[in-house]
């Protein structure tokens, strides 16, 4: 990715000694106690010290330099939801010396709405670039090159990687965690065709060519900013796209990795994905080959066209080529932003003694 990784090995600190946060005993009153009961008792605190040490988790301090695009939103208890230990989460900037790592989104950054923290930083703290959004939004980075430590994107190269969202065997899929869907299995058949949800409508992104070109051969329902109004909720476009056979997943730039939310939406809608976006071999390291249809699957828009309909006359042809893999997954779409936030945690702590520098970030993130 473009990331020269120069380790070097970090000296011990007092800072690291006061996170531990483990009490000292007192031993004014033992003393008073016959020498053989003060030896004992030492003895015994020793080896209990001993043992809580390599069991207590090692505590890091991640300080959340700006929420995302301006929206607060309650940190989380990354041991309760994700198993993940030893996290301390802040948004409080006077915490900037103390934090082992400082998560910056992007955004922010590039709008000049929030400046990088300032300089010199303290010894061994990593900083960590967040973006979600595909190269062609994103702007200014060269504002900061050479200055970030770890990356966390949507990117599977990636040093910290969370996708907007996966599959998982159904057998390790009763984790708990928050984000997770169980696949409906449900062959009722549905009476609606093809649906398309936008909100970002221009003329000049591939996705609404290809709209104005499909819509010559079959219907196609529109919603958002730019069709009919959705009904709201947060779950507004998984509840629509029930009703429908098919959803256009069409996303607005076409880049490494960039597979967002659009696509898994339409997964645990049940409705089977019309992409647009990269390589139909890039889908395939997210989900199954036969769990969506590519638009470049076929060598015209009139012949996908053609295809769709003939789908839409044969139910279980439908089911049998592009829903049974349904059976052996489950969904999990992270949480904006608290998994992020646990896991960009979880690698601070397992990077401890670490360093690098993360280098040619626009020619790594343009790749």
């Amino acid at each position: 990715m473009g990331v020269q990784a120069g380790w070097r090995q970090e000296g011990p600190t007092s800072r690291a000694s006061r996170r531990t946060g483990v009490r000292t005993l007192s031993l004014e009153a033992v003393l008073k106690r016959p020498r053989l009961c003060v030896c004992a008792t030492a003895a015994g605190f020793l080896l209990l010290l001993a043992a809580c040490a390599r069991y207590l988790p090692d505590e890091v301090t991640l300080l959340i330099w700006t929420h995302p695009f301006g929206e607060y939103r309650e940190l989380p208890d990354c041991l309760q939801l994700y198993q993940i230990p030893g996290c301390r989460l802040t948004d409080d900037p006077w915490a900037y010396p103390q934090a082992d790592a400082v998560i910056i989104h992007h955004r922010e950054i590039a709008k000049g709405d929030a400046y990088l923290p300032a300089e010199p930083r303290p010894d061994a703290q990593k900083w960590i670039w967040m973006n979600y959004e595909s190269p062609t939004h994103t702007s200014e980075l060269w504002l900061v090159e050479g200055v970030f430590n770890l990356t966390l994107t949507y990117r599977t190269d990636s040093d910290i990687f969370l996708p907007y969202g996966y599959l998982v065997p159904r057998a390790r899929a009763a984790d708990g965690a928050p984000g997770g869907g169980q696949l409906s299995l449900s062959r009722r058949p549905r009476k609606r065709f093809v649906a398309w949800v936008i909100s970002n409508w221009s003329a000049t992104h591939a996705r609404v060519a290809f709209y104005r070109q499909l819509r010559e051969f079959i219907r196609v329902d529109v919603f958002g900013r730019a069709g009919q109004p959705l009904q709201g909720g947060g779950d507004s476009v998984v509840r629509l796209l029930r009703r429908y056979m098919f959803y256009l997943a069409l996303e607005n730039s076409q880049h490494t990795d960039y597979i967002t939310e659009k696509l898994w939406n339409a997964v645990l809608a049940g409705a089977v994905p019309v992409v647009l976006g990269p390589s139909r071999q890039n889908y395939e390291r997210f989900l199954p080959a036969e769990a969506f249809i590519h638009v470049e699957d076929f060598p015209t828009v009139k012949e996908l066209a053609r295809y769709l309909l003939a789908l839409r006359g044969d139910p279980a042809r439908l089911w049998r080529r592009h829903l049974d893999w349904r059976r052996s997954y489950s969904l999990r779409q992270p949480r904006f932003w608290m998994e992020h936030y646990c896991t960009a945690c979880r690698a601070v702590r397992r990077s401890r003694g670490r360093t690098q520098t993360v280098t040619d970030l626009r020619r790594w993130f343009h790749s």
